[in-house]
């Protein structure tokens, strides 16, 4: 039983929602990534608590936290660093930048240039950085949580597939229901202040080291050959659809594996089932298809595509085996 991973996500989950109102979906996506050791695209409207969201996760883990406000005249440099020559020493010394920390929020990504949007991709990869020809590691605990204003295009570079392909899961902020919003309103008339993260009681909870022992516990998560072939069927569904220009790839079908073992924990459980392959799938693999034009003509998106998929193949009745 994946006891530490459980109790984690459960714990962040409770701190979370002492200053989030709604977007539990958007929750379970981040703590997907966080026991997956991936990284997080977050659409959403302005006002949907969307940096709020990594502000707290960080306080809840005592992790040093960095911004980066995404704008169309940021160089890569501003976001790796440079070396920067002292003209009293007659040296150059190494001045390192935001993206040296834990959780980075890379705020409105699609608003800066492709080139800088590519400084990301060799981190959010191999966890490192390189500057001057030389590779800087990066934390062992390092995730990237990227945010884009899903209605606003003008002036934005939409991020390309292999960037795409790099974020774990992708989660989408909604407007909160009715009954929640009156609840945010209620809070707010009484004085609360959800960037008064100690004032709402938001404390650290865990370390990371205990996230980085239940990244590793998450991955033995039990998963039977069964469900394995159904994982790879799914995947392989994407390649084939009349629908689809572009499938999901064998590093899709990986963080679909990863996502499915960490559902499982955050349930409490050390075996997955079909119920968490079908929980995840929209979240991980959504993002990397790329739909018909034809298909779009028809009024169908990646998500509806993919409900096709799985509502179509046949689940198999050894998929939900215990170890």
């Amino acid at each position: 039983m994946p006891v530490r991973a459980t109790e984690l996500a459960a714990g962040l989950r409770e701190g979370i929602a002492r200053i989030i109102v709604g977007n539990e979906r958007t929750v379970f996506a981040f703590l997907l990534a966080l026991l997956g050791h991936g990284h997080v695209l977050v659409e959403g409207v302005p006002g949907t608590a969307k940096t709020l969201i990594v502000r707290v996760l960080a306080a809840l883990l005592g992790a040093p936290f960095r911004r980066i406000q995404f704008t169309p005249d940021l160089m890569p440099a501003d976001v790796v660093g440079t070396t920067v020559f002292n003209p009293k020493t007659a040296e150059f010394s190494l001045r390192r930048g935001p993206i040296f920390t834990t959780l980075l929020l890379a705020d409105e990504i699609n608003r800066t240039p492709p080139k800088t949007q590519s400084a990301l991709l060799e981190a959010m990869e191999e966890r490192q950085v390189t500057i001057d020809g030389e590779s800087l590691p990066l934390p062992g605990l390092f995730l990237v949580c990227a945010t884009q204003n899903p209605v606003e295009f003008e002036g934005t570079y939409p991020l390309p597939e292999a960037q795409l392909d790099r974020f774990f899961v992708r989660a989408r902020t909604e407007y909160p229901s009715e009954a929640q919003e009156r609840r945010l309103l209620a809070r707010t008339v009484t004085g609360f202040d959800a960037h008064d993260l100690v004032g709402a009681g938001v404390t650290q909870l865990a370390g990371v080291d205990d996230v980085l022992a239940a990244q590793a516990e998450i991955r033995g998560i039990y998963v039977a050959e069964a469900l394995q072939g159904y994982l790879y069927q799914i995947v392989a569904r994407t390649r084939t659809s009349s629908d689809l220009t572009l499938g999901a790839s064998p590093r899709a079908a990986q963080a679909l594996a990863i996502a499915t073992q960490a559902a499982a924990a955050i349930d409490g459980r050390d075996f997955a089932t079909p119920d968490d392959v079908k929980a995840v799938a929209p979240l991980v693999l959504a993002h990397r298809l790329i739909v018909r034009p034809e298909s779009e003509v028809e009024g169908l998106d990646a998500e509806t595509v993919l409900t096709r998929i799985l509502a179509a193949i046949e689940v198999p009745k050894e998929a939900a085996q215990r170890p």
